[in-house]
C-alpha cells in the first residue's frame, strides 16, 4: 500500500514539480553554455598563431568557472543536489602568469567539457519531460476536450461512415469506451511521468558529478597541500613577526637596561654595591647575546635581502673555503628561504665540525618549480641520516614542504648532500 501511495502522490509531490522546472530552466542554459563553451574554443584554435588566441581561451576558461558554479547552484536549489565545489583556481601576479594559471586550470577545462556535453543530454531530459507531461494532460482531459469539441478531427472510416475524434496512428478514438481508453491512459502516462522526468536527469546528474565536483582523492591531497602550504607561510610571518618584536622590544629594553646600569655602577662608591651592579650588567649583556642567538634563530637578518645574498654571506662565514654558485631565478616564498638558508647553515657547520674538508661547494640552482640546494665537500665521507650530524633533523625539517634529502658519501669522501624543495610551499 505504501509503494501504490507513493505512486499516486508523485505527480504533485514537490520533488516531481522541481525536476519538471529544472528540465524546462535547464534545457536553454544548456544551449546558452553550449555555445558559450565553443566560440572561445574554435577562435582561440583559430587565432592560436596570434596574440590573442590564447588570452582568448583563458578567458574562455575563467568564464566556464562561472557556468559550472552557476549549474551546481541551480542542482542544488531544485534538485537537492549538494555538490562539493572544487578547489579555487590558482592565483597569479602577471598578465602572462594570470593567462598561464588559466590554461592549465585542470576544473576550468572540466567545466568546459561540461558545457560541451550537456546540451544532448538537457534535449533528452525536456524531451521525455515534455512528452510525458503533455500527452498525459492531454490524454486524461480528453472527455472534456471532445464535451466542448476541442482536438477531435472528422475522418472518413474505412465502410465510409464519418467519424469525429482525436486520431492517434491512424486510430480513431470516437466512442465512449474509447474515450474512456484514451482518458485512462492519460492518467496512467500522469502517474508515469514523474519517474520518466527524474530518470531522464540521472545521466546529467553524473556528468555534474564526475566535472563540477570535487575529483576525489587527487584534488584532496591538493586541498592538503594547499593547506599546508597556507599553514607554513602563516607560521613563517608569524616566525617573522616574534623575531621583529624581540628586536625591536625586548633587544632594545635589555640594551637601555645595560646602559642604565653602566650609569647607575658610575654613581656610587660602595665597592660591594658597584659589584652587584657589574654582575647584573654583564649577565644582562649575556642575555642579550643569547636573545640575538635566538633571533637569528627564528629569521636570520640576512635573509631579508634574499636568499642568495644570505646564503653569500654564510658561505663567507664559514670555518672552511666555501665557494659558491648561486642562479635563482624567482624569489621562493619566506617559508622555503627559511628552510633553504637553515639547512646550508647546517650542512656547512657539519662540514667545518665532521668532515676534516679542506674546502667546499655550495650550490643553489632552480627549475621547474623547486629549488636545488648542493653543498659538495673533499672530507672523508661516511656521512647519513641515521649517524646524526644534524642531517635527520635536516630531513624532518625538508619533509614538512614535501621536500627531498639525499645524501651521497662514501668512506673516504667526498661527501654530496643535496636538497631539493618547492619554490613555493
Amino acid at each position: 500500500m505504501a509503494a501504490v501511495g507513493t505512486i499516486l502522490r508523485a505527480p504533485v509531490s514537490r520533488r516531481t514539480w522541481a525536476e519538471l522546472l529544472y528540465i524546462l530552466v535547464n534545457a536553454p542554459l544548456a544551449a546558452l553554455g553550449f555555445v558559450y563553451a565553443l566560440v572561445p574554443i574554435v577562435l582561440g584554435a583559430g587565432l592560436a598563431v596570434t596574440a590573442a588566441g590564447f588570452p582568448l581561451l583563458a578567458l574562455g576558461l575563467y568564464g566556464a568557472r562561472g557556468f559550472g558554479a552557476l549549474h551546481r547552484k541551480l542542482a542544488a536549489l531544485l534538485l537537492g543536489e549538494r555538490i562539493e565545489p572544487p578547489p579555487r583556481a590558482r592565483t597569479a601576479a602577471g598578465f602572462f602568469d594570470k593567462i598561464q594559471a588559466r590554461l592549465g586550470d585542470a576544473t576550468a577545462w572540466r567545466a568546459m567539457a561540461y558545457l560541451l556535453l550537456k546540451l544532448p543530454l538537457a534535449v533528452i531530459a525536456l524531451y521525455v519531460g515534455v512528452v510525458t507531461w503533455a500527452w498525459g494532460f492531454v490524454a486524461f482531459t480528453y472527455p472534456l476536450q471532445r464535451a466542448f469539441g476541442l482536438n477531435t478531427d472528422t475522418v472518413r472510416g474505412s465502410d465510409g461512415r464519418i467519424r469525429r475524434g482525436m486520431v492517434i496512428f491512424g486510430f480513431v478514438f470516437d466512442g465512449p469506451a474509447r474515450v474512456l481508453a484514451v482518458c485512462v491512459a492519460g492518467a496512467l502516462l500522469l502517474l508515469l511521468a514523474p519517474w520518466a522526468t527524474h530518470l531522464a536527469t540521472l545521466p546529467e546528474r553524473g556528468l555534474r558529478r564526475w566535472l563540477l565536483g570535487h575529483r576525489g582523492l587527487a584534488h584532496r591531497v591538493r586541498d592538503l597541500e594547499e593547506t599546508r602550504a597556507r599553514a607554513v607561510d602563516d607560521a613563517a610571518a608569524t616566525l617573522r613577526r616574534i623575531e621583529r618584536d624581540l628586536h625591536d622590544g625586548a633587544q632594545v629594553r635589555l640594551i637601555a637596561l645595560t646602559m642604565q646600569l653602566t650609569m647607575v655602577r658610575d654613581a656610587i662608591t660602595d665597592e660591594a654595591t658597584r659589584e652587584l651592579v657589574a654582575t647584573a650588567q654583564a649577565t644582562a649583556r649575556e642575555a642579550i647575546e643569547e636573545l640575538r642567538e635566538l633571533v637569528r634563530g627564528i629569521h636570520p637578518p640576512a635573509l631579508d635581502h634574499g636568499l642568495d645574498t644570505a646564503l653569500t654571506t654564510l658561505a663567507a662565514r664559514s670555518g672552511v673555503p666555501v665557494e659558491t654558485r648561486i642562479d635563482l631565478g624567482v624569489r621562493p616564498t619566506a617559508a622555503i628561504e627559511s628552510i633553504a638558508y637553515f639547512c646550508a647553515a647546517e650542512l656547512l657547520a657539519n662540514v667545518a665540525k665532521h668532515s676534516g674538508a679542506t674546502r667546499a661547494l655550495l650550490s643553489l640552482s632552480q627549475a621547474d618549480g623547486r629549488l636545488r640546494l648542493r653543498v659538495r665537500d673533499d672530507g672523508r665521507g661516511g656521512a647519513a641520516p641515521a649517524t646524526g650530524s644534524g642531517l635527520s633533523g635536516l630531513l624532518d625539517r625538508v619533509r614538512t614542504v614535501d621536500g627531498r634529502l639525499d645524501v651521497a658519501s662514501p668512506p673516504g669522501g667526498p661527501t654530496v648532500v643535496t636538497v631539493e624543495l618547492p619554490s613555493h610551499a
